[in-house]
């Protein structure tokens, strides 16, 4: 019979113990790494990227009605814009101020094409009503100033939209063609002075006013000319009619000084007073007119 305490006895001395089976994993297995993941920032910043493309590209013609109306403070307006800002259409409305109740409205809707360029913006406009092929300028930012290239065209366009600018246009209400015609023409914005070259001629048709019951009146020429050597200069002449229109004027730095006269042929001073009065400073027969 065994004793009882032989069942506790110790192994020998130089025998090796079986190792307990362990539940935690040995300290040198390692487990594998998580798959990597896309960082979130680049996720981000694609998705904003994408998002500023869209919003240049396809932002809405409104945005150009709002920044023209506040450049020109509320007097030209492009109402029921359509389209985006680089391809876009709207009626074109002149209006006298932002509190202005003048406000005339050309016939028919304006079309344009914008498009960025390497040095600037390029500018295409037609409009149904006055332009038989579209009229293009180019725009070029320069350092303190901007550069606008305006290729030659044609184009004509009714005066009784001038109405639409508030006094004295609203006063005269004129009616009658525009010609407006450009050869070589740049304009320079350097540090808040106008350098022109090339020229611009527009072209008063048939011209008529409520203030005077002749029609029409006459037609008239003014020329805007300049050149990198002289200033811009004004020309106002008659080019046939019983009103009778000229002067002279030069642009000194940002500011227009013009001195001219209107008259009437003779045997056509009645018809014509009221409109002379408005005109300019009267000086006995002839109406002063006077500018800067």
């Amino acid at each position: 019979m065994s004793h009882p305490a032989a069942a506790h006895r110790p192994p020998a001395a130089g025998a090796s113990a079986r190792p307990r089976p362990s539940s935690r994993p040995s300290s040198r297995t390692r487990r594998a790494p998580p798959p990597p993941r896309a960082p979130k920032g680049w996720a981000l910043a694609g998705l904003a990227l994408g998002l500023l493309a869209a919003l240049v590209f396809f932002a809405p013609a409104q945005w150009l009605a709002g920044t023209l109306a506040q450049a020109s403070g509320q007097q030209l307006v492009l109402a029921q814009a359509r389209g985006t800002v680089w391809s876009g259409s709207a009626q074109l409305v002149l209006s006298g101020g932002a509190q202005s109740q003048d406000r005339a409205a050309l016939p028919g809707r304006v079309q344009w094409q914008l498009r960025p360029r390497w040095w600037g913006l390029s500018l295409q406009l037609q409009a149904d009503c006055c332009t038989s092929s579209p009229l293009r300028l180019a725009l070029a930012p320069r350092w303190s100033g901007a550069r606008v290239l305006v290729r030659d065209g044609q184009s004509q366009w009714p005066a009784q939209v001038l109405s639409g600018l508030g006094t004295p246009w609203n006063t005269l209400q004129p009616q009658g063609r525009l010609a407006l015609q450009t050869q070589g023409l740049s304009l320079d914005w350097t540090q808040g002075r106008l350098q022109l070259a090339g020229q611009l001629q527009l072209d008063a048709l048939g011209m008529s006013s409520r203030l005077s019951t002749l029609r029409p009146m006459g037609s008239y020429r003014l020329l805007l000319a300049g050149s990198s050597a002289s200033a811009p200069s004004l020309t106002l002449q008659t080019l046939e009619g019983h009103l009778l229109l000229s002067g002279s004027g030069q642009w000194v730095g940002a500011r227009l000084h013009f001195t001219g006269e209107a008259s009437a042929a003779p045997d056509y001073e009645a018809q014509l007073s009221n409109l002379l009065n408005i005109i300019g400073r009267r000086s006995g027969p002839r109406s002063v007119i006077s500018l800067g």
